[in-house]
């Protein structure tokens, strides 16, 4: 039996986890898909109290606040006082890159994985197929690397877009505006072409030679290089990540939870925050079946992207998850980024 008629089952439309169709395409049933009632509710991220204490502390110490044990509240107005001050973590022309080194790491997951992920997620009512792109588990070789330790931000965005001249704006910069409050958060709702176009801009800047990670190397950079469900582990946890669940229901500062999950190779918003491109298109696995599904209904590929996002759900936090911009979405909560890797020569 075919993986593809394994998945034959019925599936809520409307609710589930990614499907949508453009006629259903709302404010109201965004809200309803994520679980939310229509009505207005309280977020982790809301609580003010925190702020005028927070408005006293050196840049030094809101960085170690932002990354550290301190309810999300808290961590992410520490993270706008940065942002308005100037965080200095971020440096456009000298990311800060983590090394990874090159050998035999696995990737992909077995069907007995699979089949506990649906289990752990039978609420979200996943179809079968969507998991099976990520079969079978296999080897693979990748040489040595560097990777960002975080999404490229709406800062480093914002000195691509004054300077080059490229006129294609993220649609989360509303109404075009750039977000000075959230300079440091990822830039998100950006197609892959804007993506290459920012790395070649920015080596042309700095003379070095940036590109997307491949879809390998970020799953590798993701685990740790150990097969692990989640940068920290094979459990998901709320607390360790910016996904509906924690109900942030927004972007967040990058590095937000660097001190809640210890992540592997000390990387940053691998799972959460927004969604990042690879530079691969998507493929069957060696040995798997072509999945056809809402992202290539109606072409014959499309760009992956890893990690999940805030506007989805913990499963596709899983370094193992392969997904891509469904394109009659509202990009809204879809929200889709990048980050930067780099050869060792």
């Amino acid at each position: 039996m075919s993986i593809v008629s394994l998945s034959e089952r019925t599936n809520r439309k409307l609710c589930s986890q990614e499907e949508y169709s453009s006629d259903r395409i709302f404010y109201g049933s965004e809200r309803f898909s994520l679980g939310l009632p229509s009505s207005f509710t309280h977020t982790s991220a809301e609580d003010t109290t925190s702020v005028d204490e927070l408005t006293s502390k050196s840049t030094k110490e809101l960085v170690g606040i932002v990354g550290g044990t301190d309810n999300p509240s808290v961590r992410y107005h520490a993270g706008l006082i940065l942002s308005l001050r100037g965080d200095p973590r971020i440096s456009i022309r000298e990311p800060n890159m983590v090394r990874i080194n090159g050998g035999a790491y696995p990737v992909g997951s077995t069907v007995n994985v699979i089949e506990q992920v649906l289990l752990d997620y039978v609420h979200l009512d996943l179809d079968r197929k969507w998991l099976f792109k990520e079969y079978p588990k296999h080897d693979v070789e990748v040489a040595d690397f560097f990777i960002g330790k975080y999404p490229v931000t709406n800062s480093e965005y914002l000195e691509f877009l004054a300077k080059s001249g490229y006129n294609r704006i993220p649609t989360s910069w509303i109404l075009g505006r750039f977000p000075t409050e959230k300079r440091n958060h990822p830039v998100f709702n950006v197609l892959p072409e804007d993506a290459i176009a920012y790395i070649d801009w920015l080596n042309l800047e700095t003379g070095r030679q940036f590109r997307l990670p491949t879809e390998y190397e970020w799953e590798i950079a993701a685990t740790g290089g150990d097969g692990r469900q989640y940068p920290w582990g094979d459990h998901f946890n709320p607390a360790y990540c910016n996904t509906v669940e924690g109900n942030v229901l927004g972007s967040t500062p990058v590095g937000m939870y660097e001190g809640m999950a210890p992540c592997a190779y000390g990387l940053c918003d691998m799972a959460g925050n927004v969604e990042e491109y690879v530079a691969d298109d998507y493929r069957p696995y060696p040995g798997g079946e072509a999945i056809k599904d809402h992202l290539n209904h109606d072409a014959d590929y499309y760009r992956i992207a890893r990690g999940g996002s805030f506007g989805r759900f913990g499963d596709l936090a899983r370094c193992q998850r392969r997904h891509g911009l469904f394109p009659e979405s509202v990009r809204a909560i879809f929200p889709m980024g990048f980050r930067l890797a780099e050869n060792v020569s």
